[in-house]
């Protein structure tokens, strides 16, 4: 199909626009001036003068520019995909025309659902209309703000000049600062928090789409939320890559389920009064028969996208008793073993009676398995079916653990509702308190509350010998960490045991030679 004069004419416009009406036409402008005024004189000046406004109008500039006419239609509030596709590719277009860049940002708004259950959807409503209207508020005519979906907001940065990492990272934390102001909806202090992903054109290639850029701002916002509340993250060809093989691994993580590739691998646990074996924390592991040993974050996300954390733990107490079976058979004395269960598998209405089934099929008693349950999971669950669940599991005779205790929010009487047994404290409290004074009374501190309050304590992520050893003075009942040892396979804890057995026989032999 030939090219209509029009088509033409708009691509001499664009060319002739780029070239000479760009921000580096800036730069000439004194000269040209001067130049006129040499040649000329006054007259020279004025055509000059009076020339370049026609000249910007031939390129598209101007009240009839594109760009200008965009920014005074009327925003839509609620987008789809596909429009928000379009609407990034307008702004492409519009900055590849001047010769500037062009932003994508998505935002993740959480804590909505909590403003829902406190004031109804209604207050739900009225703070995501706030969201956006703060958005708008904040940025510059020519971007852009909408909504896609419920708890997700959009925004297109227009043609600017300057769109390098640091100038975004200054807009997102700008932007994430009047999410995050709290709000009084309904005669209710509202409060929610905001995860940005985002993505500047000069990242991407000088032919990427509207498409492209929305679903690497997309790709970001991914890995911010899931580094926590208020993450910021900048898409990025490693990023980008990573993304790929976490979608890889999605299509394989059920497979490997079902075929025994992802087992439990254990990491003892020791009494520090007599140095014995007091437990074993089971950890999931995906032996990939190409890519090794997955790391867990990965694939653990990857079930949960998928639906298959009730799946996992059924698979991981399976394997975690039978573990403890072949233990016992072998005359290691491991007393107890500790599963870990995400506040999806506490929702599991069956879950007491499917352990219960599982305790009676492996001939075991119900003090031989403790339950571990995120501190943030009792913390945000006060009542409901998983308050019912650990309550119901502690009755039924399984210690219960707060594990990573001390990064939430839980409170005193919600360890006595709970029934919890033992405070496992968090590896942020252990690390260097051989080394730093501060660290020690915080620690101090923490093991001093367990103590008033009847709690057992078990240190995580222990991993020298002078932590080990504070930690007993200090009064800490057990500890676990790569300075004890490292998560093995079952089979290799019973020799990892029997040589554990012999040090300890070893010491005390010594004690008595020197008595």
């Amino acid at each position: 199909m030939k090219p209509t004069f029009l088509g033409e004419f708009g691509t001499v416009r664009r060319l002739f626009r780029k070239t000479f009406l760009g921000p580096q036409a800036l730069a000439f402008l004194p000269a040209m001036a001067l130049a006129a005024f040499w040649l000329g004189g006054e007259p020279m000046l004025i055509a000059v003068a009076l020339g370049l406004p026609l000249l910007y109008l031939f390129a598209g500039g101007g009240p009839t520019d594109r760009s200008s006419i965009s920014t005074r239609l009327p925003q839509p509030d609620v987008v789809n995909k596909k429009t928000a596709c379009d609407m990034a590719q307008s702004v492409l277009d519009d900055a590849r025309d001047s010769n500037l860049s062009a932003g994508c940002i998505l935002i993740e708004v959480q804590g909505l659902d909590d403003v829902s259950q406190r004031g109804g959807e209604t207050a739900a409503e009225t703070m995501r209309d706030l969201t956006l209207t703060r958005l708008r508020n904040m940025l510059r005519r020519d971007d852009r703000a909408m909504r896609i979906g419920e708890n997700r907001f959009l925004v297109l940065l227009g043609s600017s000049l300057r769109l390098d990492l640091e100038a975004m990272l200054q807009m997102c934390a700008r932007l994430q600062s009047g999410i995050e102001e709290p709000a009084s909806v309904e005669n209710t202090m509202q409060y929610v928090s905001a995860c940005i992903g985002f993505c500047s054109s000069t990242r991407l290639p000088s032919n990427a789409t509207g498409q492209d850029i929305y679903e690497a701002a997309a790709v970001a916002l991914t890995e911010a939320a899931a580094n926590g509340p208020s993450a910021l993250r900048a898409w990025s060809d490693k990023m980008n890559a990573a993304h790929k093989a976490q979608k890889s691994l999605l299509g394989e993580v059920e497979k490997a389920l079902m075929n025994g590739q992802i087992q439990p691998w254990f990491q003892p646990q020791l009494c520090t009064s007599t140095g014995a074996i007091s437990g074993a924390e089971a950890l999931a592991r995906w032996i990939h028969p190409e890519r090794g040993i997955v790391a867990p974050a990965q694939f653990l996300r990857c079930l949960e996208q998928s639906g298959q954390m009730n799946r996992l733990s059924e698979v991981i107490l399976q394997h975690s008793l039978t573990a403890l079976r072949s233990w016992d058979k072998a005359g290691i004395d491991v007393p107890r073993i500790s599963v870990n269960f995400s506040d999806v598998e506490l929702r599991d209405p069956n879950l007491v009676e499917r352990i219960k089934w599982e305790l009676d099929r492996f001939g075991l008693t119900p003090q031989r398995l403790v339950i571990e349950v995120l501190e943030t999971v009792i913390a945000s669950s006060p009542d409901g079916i998983v308050a019912r669940n650990i309550t119901a599991l502690s009755k039924l005779g399984c210690q219960i653990d707060l594990d990573d205790f001390g990064t939430g929010h839980a409170s005193i009487n919600a360890l006595r509702r709970f029934q919890v047994h033992r405070l496992k404290i968090d590896r942020s409290f252990v690390t260097r308190i051989d080394r730093d004074e501060d660290q020690r009374r915080m620690l101090a501190a923490v093991l001093g509350l367990a103590d008033r309050l009847g709690l057992q304590t078990l240190a995580e992520g222990v991993e020298s010998v002078g932590e080990h050893a504070l930690l007993s003075q200090l009064g800490c009942d057990h500890v676990q960490g790569y300075g004890i040892a490292r998560p093995m396979p079952s089979d290799n804890v019973i020799d990892w045991a029997s040589a554990h057995e012999d040090k300890i026989k070893q010491a005390r032999k010594l004690g008595r030679d020197a008595s």
